[in-house]
């Protein structure tokens, strides 16, 4: 269990895909490109790679996204964020994903 006030402390934001790919002799990871409506776009670097197997199905899409967790190399590439998706061994996996009329930044409270 962790507070409220810890939880408080996670910034999730919607952030619209602005292009995808799969990171080279990587079999898990895909390489985003997020407008968070912020000066420039955020890299993030997921491992959802086996449930797109084309990644370009991707752009376009609002999701949400944890935008405050400390930057991470990852296989050489900087992840600025993390996408948050469901699923597991027990149920189907999906992305968290917002309809169109979300903007770009917004906060989820």
């Amino acid at each position: 269990m962790i507070s409220y006030e810890d939880f408080k402390k996670v910034e999730i934001k919607i952030g619209k895909i602005i292009s995808a790919e799969k990171i080279p002799d990587t079999d898990k990871l895909l390489l985003l490109k997020v407008d968070f409506a912020e000066e420039s776009p955020r890299q993030i670097v997921s491992g959802i790679a086996s449930h797109f197997p084309d990644p370009a199905s991707l752009v376009g899409i609002k999701c949400a996204f944890a935008a405050n967790l400390e930057p991470r190399t990852i296989r050489g590439y900087e992840s600025q964020g993390m996408i948050l998706a469901v699923g597991g061994t027990d149920s189907p996996f999906s992305l968290l994903k917002v309809d169109e009329t979300s903007k770009e930044g917004s906060s989820v409270k």
